[in-house]
């Protein structure tokens, strides 16, 4: 029987789509599950679909910043209590350096995308900057894998990875972050959208449920 494939397409600059692969990383429920890691840009996704940030619609803005403390309490999730300086940055830079990665060392994908959500979300980082994209995946990669990186992330190649990357997540319905593509051992693929529908990704792919009483998981099963 085939292992549960879950897809999750990335931007560091959505603490909803931080806070979900923080879980899927850590939590041992995600475990027998085979992930895949796709860095997208968000702000395209937005564009494409007419969609609008949260700090842009009126009493929303107030309303998801607690919502994003609500759930990273229940889950014991780092990260800081107000939004990094400038959010919402523009991180087509992050996410080109992202892509680069996945052509030149792809299992390290996951180590660079934990240390730039660190530095952005626990650490305030303006990681859309190149100086700091490179200082923050010194502390995950080599020295020589970080120079291809920052040299690759300006090719036209990569660039077009991260429009592919980000029409793919629109093909398969995203218009917002976290978005998961997620296919059961019997190869039934569904969509899901949102933090909170977490539960029904794990039900989905048929995974071991968490006990209902353990942390966060009882909001949501």
């Amino acid at each position: 029987m085939a292992k549960p494939q879950l897809t999750y397409y990335v931007d560091i600059v959505s603490p909803f789509a931080y806070m979900a692969y923080y879980v899927v990383r850590t939590s041992p429920v995600f475990k027998e599950c085979e992930v895949n890691y796709i860095p997208i840009f968000l702000g395209g996704v937005m564009k494409a679909t007419d969609n609008r940030p949260p700090n842009q619609i009126k009493n929303k803005a107030k309303w998801i910043n607690i919502e994003r403390e609500r759930w990273a309490k229940k889950f014991n999730i780092p990260m800081i209590p107000e939004t990094p300086k400038g959010f919402p940055a523009n991180t087509i830079p992050t996410q080109r350096a992202l892509c680069a990665l996945s052509q030149i060392s792809p299992d390290k994908v996951p180590d660079a995308i934990t240390a730039l959500y660190h530095a952005y979300w626990v650490e305030g980082q303006q990681v859309n900057k190149p100086d700091v994209i490179e200082a923050v995946l010194r502390k995950a990669l080599s020295a020589d894998v970080v120079k291809k990186v920052m040299e690759g992330s300006a090719t036209p190649e990569v660039k077009q990875l991260l429009m592919s990357n980000t029409d793919k997540a629109l093909e398969e319905g995203a218009f917002g972050l976290p978005w998961f593509a997620a296919t059961n051992s019997k190869g039934e693929k569904e969509y899901f959208w949102g933090f909170d529908h977490l539960g029904q990704v794990v039900d989905h792919l048929g995974l071991e449920k968490p006990r209902a009483e353990t942390g966060g998981w009882k909001s949501m099963l």
